[in-house]
């Protein structure tokens, strides 16, 4: 499970945007229903989205609209495409992605949000070439054997994703900021593996690493077996220590951004790191339910930012306008 996956989501599938003859295909609609497949099946980081000013938010939005659609093509459990028609799916949305950045026509629903959102900020395309990558593999690849082995993939499915959304938050030092952005995709995916590893198992992938199951005394089978056995637990305590790992060198990172930007991604920051806690308090058993921050404490969490996010946001627009040859 990648990271479009990131916040607890309905028990739905994503479905192909239903578009009738009287629904707009203007760049508009685009981004609203990029906006509405955020707020239905990413709750938490759709939360956090509410914070930004208005105009970033869209942006926001278009990126996960277009991870999420990737993601289905390889991911949907109730799909029926074996892999070979998965495969050929995910290499026409490639081609009509990269078809519409050379101007050529886009008969999409979601599509031309994440054109224009591309071109607005002069997004790197290396990272949605290794995003894509990414999600290619999954139709192939099963499990990992090692941390650097899995890292190989998170650069592609996660760690990208914090560098894609980098330029719209704004920094003064993107290099800088682009780094930490690395860093909290990766940890972000890691407590998704740690919080989904049944669920994945049931996809016949296991992301926790090989050499890691060894270590503990852990076999694949003992992912899907519930309650989680001693040695399950102590393995997801060893990945819960590694994910916080990459929490702690990503935090840096958020006092790097413009003040307009900072409350989102602590919120983010907050609810994702939750998830770790949530998983703790459970005792690791995560075989057999999903565990998730409770609803009270995310608009807590969201509440206690609010004020903050309003604040920057009226800064931001305190501005002074000279024409030229003004005294």
């Amino acid at each position: 499970m990648r990271l479009a996956k990131l916040a607890p989501t309905s028990a739905r599938p994503v479905r192909p945007v239903d578009v009738g003859v009287l629904e707009a295909r203007t760049l508009g609609a685009a981004y609203e229903r990029c906006r509405q497949l955020h707020a239905r099946h990413g709750r938490t980081y759709y939360l956090a989205t509410l914070l930004l000013p208005r105009w970033k938010r869209r942006h926001v939005h278009a990126l996960y609209g277009f991870t999420r659609y990737t993601d289905e093509i390889v991911d949907d459990l109730a799909s029926t495409l074996d892999r070979a028609a998965q495969a050929a799916a995910l290499r026409a949305f490639r081609e009509r992605f990269f078809a519409g950045l050379q101007g050529a026509p886009c008969d999409d629903p979601v599509l031309p949000a994440v054109l224009h959102t591309v071109r607005a900020f002069d997004l790197h395309l290396g990272d949605f070439e290794r995003f894509l990558d990414s999600m290619a593999m999954d139709l192939h690849t099963g499990g990992y054997r090692t941390y650097d082995d899995l890292l190989g993939y998170m650069e592609g499915s996660a760690a990208v994703i914090g560098t894609m959304m980098a330029p719209i938050l704004e920094s003064a030092d993107p290099p800088g900021a682009r780094e930490h952005a690395r860093q909290l995709g990766l940890a972000f995916q890691l407590t998704n593996f740690i919080r989904d590893v049944a669920e994945d198992h049931r996809r016949g992938r296991v992301y926790l690493p090989a050499a890691d199951l060894e270590r503990f005394g852990v076999r694949r089978a003992d992912l899907a077996a519930a309650p989680a056995t001693p040695a399950v637990a102590e393995l997801l305590a060893f990945e819960v220590t590694r994910a916080r790992a990459h929490y702690a060198a990503a935090e840096p990172g958020i006092e790097l951004l413009a003040p307009s930007s900072r409350p989102c991604v602590r919120v983010a920051f907050e609810l994702y790191g939750g998830i770790l806690d949530e998983v703790e308090r459970a005792g690791y058993q995560v075989l057999h339910r999903r565990v998730a921050v409770p609803r009270h404490r995310r608009l807590r969490v969201a509440g206690r930012h609010w004020a903050a996010a309003r604040t920057a946001a009226r800064a931001e627009r305190r501005v002074s306008v000279t024409t030229p040859g003004a005294r």
